[in-house]
């Protein structure tokens, strides 16, 4: 702790480097799950093809990813890049079976009903299914973030990883304080970001704020109504 409490400013530089390695790749991640996701949601052949895919590639061993893409993609071994580009396929890999999940959430009778009234498929999917898929989407989030924040500190190993340079420099000098201070700033950030996105998934869906308050207030009313019976 007196390691952390002495070193703040290289603390606060090196989280937003962290930041930027973790949360780019959730964005592009997102962009790409989401529309694929929404595509071979119906399709049957694309969804298995979509998933064994996705399962294939976070198969892939992180370190060796990251020490193989400059041979890919052209970059330099300590290029931003090959972090970003890793870590957006696990992220996308992840995702989209969090999208296809929450889609399938999504009651049959309000696809239905959306239908029935007149809704395109497209429009179906974007004002009606996506929005009530959020919770469960926000859950899926939840984990591929958090897991970003703990994938990123192994790009330390190739000498890029934000906080997780205190857990090699720590090592390498024989720091215990290094090491435990980059232990509690990523825990720190790992639980506010989770926060964060739980209270962005609650202000995304006012209706189920509506829906537990009305559930409260039945259950409050009950007892009540039977002991006036």
């Amino acid at each position: 702790m007196h390691y952390l409490l002495t070193h703040l400013d290289v603390a606060w530089r090196l989280t937003m480097v962290h930041l930027r390695l973790a949360l780019l790749p959730v964005l592009i991640g997102l962009a790409i799950s989401v529309p694929l996701g929404m595509l071979v949601q119906r399709a049957p052949i694309a969804r298995r093809f979509t998933t064994a895919t996705a399962g294939v590639v976070f198969t892939i061993p992180s370190l060796a990813l990251f020490v193989a893409l400059p041979t890919i993609i052209g970059t330099r071994i300590l290029d931003e890049a090959n972090v970003i580009v890793a870590l957006t396929a696990y992220t996308a890999a992840l995702l989209v079976r969090a999208v296809l999940e929450a889609l399938d959430a999504v009651p049959a009778h309000v696809r239905d009903a959306a239908t029935a009234i007149g809704y395109p498929t497209l429009k179906r999917k974007l004002k009606v299914e996506l929005p009530l898929s959020i919770p469960v989407l926000i859950a899926g989030l939840r984990v591929v973030v958090v897991t970003n924040i703990a994938m990123v500190a192994v790009g330390s190993v190739i000498g890029i990883g934000g906080l997780g340079s205190w857990f090699t420099m720590g090592y390498q000098a024989n720091k215990s304080g290094q090491i435990v201070a980059g232990i509690i700033v990523l825990l720190a950030l790992a639980a506010v970001l989770d926060a964060s996105i739980v209270v962005v998934g609650r202000l995304a869906t006012p209706w189920e704020r509506a829906a537990r308050k009305t559930d409260r207030r039945r259950s409050a009313s009950a007892p009540v109504a039977g002991g006036a019976r």
